[in-house]
């Protein structure tokens, strides 16, 4: 799946709520621009795991899930998830 995940688009949850936009695919994982990233914490990238993707429709991400309960964050400095 993550060859199909390109930069530029959009995440969203299964309930249609955006999450971010891509920036990159690292290490399995999502990468969100700092910019545009659920809960807009400014100063460190986010990232989804793509366990989490269900599928890529056009130019948008689908999770497997809603946004507010299904996604992992993690936090580019401590590695640790954040809690949604």
């Amino acid at each position: 799946m993550s060859d199909k995940v390109r930069e530029d688009m959009e995440v969203i949850g299964a309930d249609g709520v955006h999450v971010g936009t891509v920036d990159r695919v690292e290490d399995n994982r999502i990468k969100l621009k700092k910019s545009d990233s659920f809960g807009h914490h400014e100063g460190h990238h986010h990232y989804i795991e793509m366990g989490f993707v269900a599928g890529v429709e056009g130019e948008k991400v689908r999770l497997s899930a809603n946004a507010d309960v299904a996604v992992t964050l993690e936090e580019e400095q401590s590695g640790r998830p954040v809690d949604l």
